[in-house]
């Protein structure tokens, strides 16, 4: 699967743009703020339906605009397909493939998987338990639509859950058999979650370590570890034991919306005692596990997009990285970077080709 065709109108800095790419790298050099990484947002639009760093769609549009559109055609399979995106001002986001409207856009979620590769990613390593879940949640959610709806499903009841603890404490008034219906739909959602969690980081964990030792050279010992309050209890007992406390503090305590990923190097939390060049290596080693688990569970290659990535890696862990995502094991990439001398260097090195692609605020030349 390969993006032949990209093109924008009023989409963040650009008035308008259309691009021809290369079914292997693709690359966009220019200095920062010229729009390189606005490129590639463009194409995680196309694939996943939102936006890789802002959840609201209005304010992608072109300052003093109305609306943007953002068009594309893959090849897959043999086959074209040509998927639409349209937001306008106060109106609902529009998504087409094949000229024909998504009734719910989860639908679309896996058709284009994508991997994305972002400076912005440190999150995953720094920041607090959501970002890590999010991550097991976008790679999944990929592979497998049931998942999706079951997370959708859970959440909705979550918010159920929660909204009568708070009614319990403002009331006064405890309805044990409406708490009741809610534990038992929690439970059904949760468990099918949990399970799912947990037979993808059986999976996960070695690909990781694999892309982690080539990446490093076998330099450090890292490791990750799923952590679930259900590891410990089956979930209803866990949801009893915990019920004093949910209506203390007027929320859900227990369940897969806790689940956490412990990042390891050498035994210690990556978070605290890894080097930005060890972390950088490590969020890499996970989205590169990622591309791989996609692979082989769809059957085909996802499009992968490095987003300014050679920062605070060395020059030999760059020149694997790019041996690595250059072979046959990998498809169609897209690369931002401020040196031009740099990507020439780098693939001229590892004798292979690039395209590329110059950007000055919000023009694109080939």
């Amino acid at each position: 699967m390969y993006l032949q065709q990209l093109s924008f109108i009023n989409f963040k800095n650009y008035a308008e743009a259309e691009i021809s790419l290369a079914e292997g790298v693709n690359a966009f050099v220019g200095n920062n703020g010229a729009g390189k990484t606005n490129l590639l947002d463009a194409v995680h639009y196309l694939s996943l339906c939102k936006s890789y760093f802002n959840p609201i769609d209005s304010q992608q549009i072109k300052q003093g605009s109305d609306f943007f559109m953002i068009n594309g055609i893959f090849k897959k399979n043999g086959h074209k397909e040509v998927v639409a995106c349209g937001v306008k001002r106060n109106q609902k986001k529009q998504f087409k493939r094949n000229k024909k409207d998504y009734q719910r856009l989860a639908d679309h979620i896996g058709l284009l998987p994508l991997v994305m590769i972002s400076p912005y990613d440190i999150s995953i390593i720094i920041e607090g338990s959501e970002e890590r879940r999010k991550f097991i949640d976008n790679v999944i959610s990929q592979t497998d639509h049931n998942y999706l709806d079951e997370l959708i499903a859970y959440n909705k009841v979550l918010v159920n859950r929660n909204a009568l603890l708070k009614q319990i404490a403002d009331t006064g008034r405890y309805d044990p058999e409406l708490l009741g219906v809610f534990d038992e739909q929690l439970i059904a959602s949760g468990m099918r979650i949990f399970e799912k969690r947990r037979a993808f980081m059986e999976v996960f964990t070695g690909i990781f370590n694999q892309h982690y030792q080539f990446i490093s050279g076998d330099a450090e010992q890292v490791g990750i570890g799923y952590e679930s309050q259900l590891l410990q209890d089956d979930f209803a007992t866990l949801l009893n034991k915990s019920i004093e406390r949910d209506r203390v503090l007027e929320r859900t305590t227990t369940g897969v919306h806790k689940d956490d990923l412990q990042f390891n190097i050498h035994g210690m939390a990556m978070k605290k005692f890894g080097s930005q060049g060890q972390q950088k290596s490590f969020l890499i080693a996970l989205k590169l596990a990622q591309y791989t688990f996609l692979t082989q569970k769809n059957g085909f290659k996802p499009l992968l997009l490095l987003d300014d990535i050679f920062d605070k890696l060395d020059d030999n862990r760059i020149t694997k990285l790019m041996q690595m995502v250059s072979n046959n094991d990998f498809g169609q990439v897209f690369i931002t970077d401020t040196s031009l001398s740099r990507v020439e260097g780098i693939f001229n090195k590892i004798n292979v080709s690039v395209k590329l692609f110059k950007v000055t605020e919000g023009n694109i030349d080939a």
